[in-house]
């Protein structure tokens, strides 16, 4: 009996644990703007996970970007960032199942400024007695559509798709959905 096993990278399939944790959420907390403000246990546990993962992807292209890189805070990744993939500031993340677009990139428009959720999820990491009502679904939502982003830019320069690809959410910058798969469609280096 023959077996043939395909590597899935790993940090795709963190993100597709976490859009899992999501997608069965859902059935506890609707995914819709009169909940966007709702915060609860799992959604700190989300935020805090999704969060940590985009701090070592960001790392991660920075030394793509330039091997020497010593960036390691998001002020030094959003300077290193934005100047190599301009439209970050407007990459856009939908997810078509709830009628959502997120732009969790967007506070980078204006420099030094970090993006809601990142705060947010620092908030809650160093500060939670204070500032638990800051692990909502919304920032959520934001920081799991920013690790995607930031996924597809690591990857970019090594392979062109991925399968099995996002369930719930797709890029609509930097990659798109092609039926089960996720393709790239930035080129990198």
């Amino acid at each position: 009996m023959g077996l043939i096993q395909h590597k899935i990278p790993d940090h795709l399939n963190y993100f597709l644990c976490i859009e899992d944790d999501i997608a069965l959420m859902s059935r506890w907390i609707d995914i819709s703007e009169p909940n966007y403000e709702c915060f609860s246990v799992e959604l700190a546990r989300l935020l805090m996970t999704a969060s940590a993962e985009a701090d070592v992807i960001a790392r991660l292209v920075c030394k793509n970007i330039d091997p020497k890189s010593k960036a390691s805070g998001i002020y030094s990744y959003q300077e290193i960032l934005v100047k190599e993939f301009p439209r970050i500031v407007n990459a856009r993340v939908t997810v078509p199942r709830f009628g959502i677009e997120l732009k969790p990139w967007s506070n980078w428009e204006k420099e030094k400024t970090p993006p809601l959720w990142w705060q947010a999820n620092n908030k809650v990491k160093h500060h939670r007695s204070e500032h638990f009502n800051r692990a909502t679904l919304k920032n959520v939502l934001n920081a799991v559509a920013g690790l995607l982003i930031l996924i597809l830019l690591y990857y970019a320069p090594k392979r062109r798709s991925f399968t099995p690809g996002p369930r719930l959410f797709e890029p609509q910058t930097f990659g798109y959905k092609d039926g089960d798969g996720l393709v790239f469609s930035i080129k990198v280096g």
